[in-house]
């Protein structure tokens, strides 16, 4: 399986910006093929990406769930579920572009017994996964996925924060779940996004101090960031001279990707 790299981090952090730009860096450096995996509940990764998404695994989950409660079931006659399930992943749910491929998770399941199709979905995911060599997985803060086994293990941990105290203190929290659960990432760094001039001030690199959180990069507070996510343009296609882009490529080459 491919090295996987979870970003993960209170919702308006601007986590999933430096998740699509993650992506962008890993493809332009010939690092594919990659996989993309929208595992937030509020998706919008394929917003931040600019691609269009047709199903997501939690609206096919939710279909096979639900099949054997209605009159006429969407599954074809002589099909099982495990093939229907195979069938509508490879067709529907995986987005394909040039240098990478989108999966998005979808939202949680309603009331009923999921075990069934949970297991099925992840046999997907796992088999799937194998063909890349990274998958990059833009999580709320929760880890749900993650911790529920319905993902793979995490490589590499990216904990993305704002430049605020209370923001600083939330991946502190995600750092010691993170720890209590034994994910056992390899690598732990902490980003701080939307830094005025890109310079943190002592109350910051204090709190920083405080969570026993290692720092990696600072991504500076960024116009054109705030006008291409107001405009509805995706924000990973801002140009190769903008310092969030710059900032982001820097901490990547940091990781040692």
């Amino acid at each position: 399986m491919g090295h996987v790299i979870a970003v993960a981090g209170k919702g308006g952090t601007g986590k999933t910006t430096t998740c699509g730009l993650i992506i962008d860096y890993l493809c332009k450096q010939n690092k594919g093929p990659v996989l993309a995996v929208d595992a937030d509940a509020n998706a919008n990764l394929n917003e931040v990406l600019g691609v269009e998404v047709q199903a997501t695994l939690g609206s096919i989950r939710e279909e096979i769930a639900q099949a054997e409660l209605q009159l006429e079931s969407p599954i074809p006659v002589g099909m099982s579920k495990q093939d229907y399930a195979s069938w509508r992943f490879t067709n529907e749910a995986v987005v394909e572009e040039d240098d990478y491929d989108l999966l998005v998770m979808g939202r949680g399941q309603g009331t009923g017994c999921y075990c069934f199709v949970n297991d099925l979905l992840r046999a997907q995911i796992m088999k799937q996964a194998q063909n890349y060599r990274y998958l990059v997985v833009d999580n709320e803060a929760g880890l749900e996925h993650i911790s529920r086994g319905t993902l793979p293990h995490m490589d590499t941990l990216l904990l993305v924060s704002d430049c605020s105290r209370r923001g600083v203190q939330a991946v502190g929290r995600v750092s010691r779940m993170v720890e209590e659960m034994k994910l056992n990432p390899k690598t732990i760094k902490l980003i701080i996004n939307r830094a005025p001039g890109g310079v943190l001030s002592d109350g910051i690199k204090e709190e920083i101090a405080n969570q026993k959180l290692d720092l990696i990069g600072v991504i500076p507070q960024d116009e054109t960031i705030f006008e291409y996510d107001s405009d509805g343009k995706p924000t990973s296609k801002v140009g190769a001279d903008n310092p969030v882009r710059v900032a982001v490529n820097d901490i990547m080459k940091k990781l040692g990707f």
